[in-house]
């Protein structure tokens, strides 16, 4: 019987673990750092994240991964609305999930 009740709390235990792990979702604004948001990077354009008015290099994704970041839409050219999930670490975000918002076309 304390077997069964160590075995359900250990269950319980783990499972509320994960629940706190959950990492948030940040509505972001993308682009290369050096060209954009004024970052100086030893290694040229590299992609960097906007919240809540302060800037971060981004480990886990690359502008290259989003296209072409010289293209007329690349994002040395523009920036783009995103959503990341990671974590903050210092200077860097380090996003285990990143996603460009499509942009909606206007009709003329």
């Amino acid at each position: 019987m304390k077997n069964l009740i160590f075995l359900i709390a250990i269950v319980l235990f783990s499972l509320t673990t994960q629940a706190q792990k959950k990492e948030k979702t940040y509505k972001v604004l993308a682009a290369c750092g050096t060209c954009h948001f004024n970052m100086s990077s030893p290694t040229g354009c590299a992609l960097a994240i906007q919240v809540a008015g302060k800037y971060y290099w981004v480990d886990g994704s690359t502008l290259q991964d989003h296209g072409d970041e010289h293209d007329e839409d690349g994002m040395c050219k523009v920036t783009r609305k995103a959503e990341a999930q990671g974590t903050f670490e210092g200077n860097r975000f380090k996003a285990t999930s990143f996603a460009l918002i499509s942009e909606k076309k206007k009709k003329k």
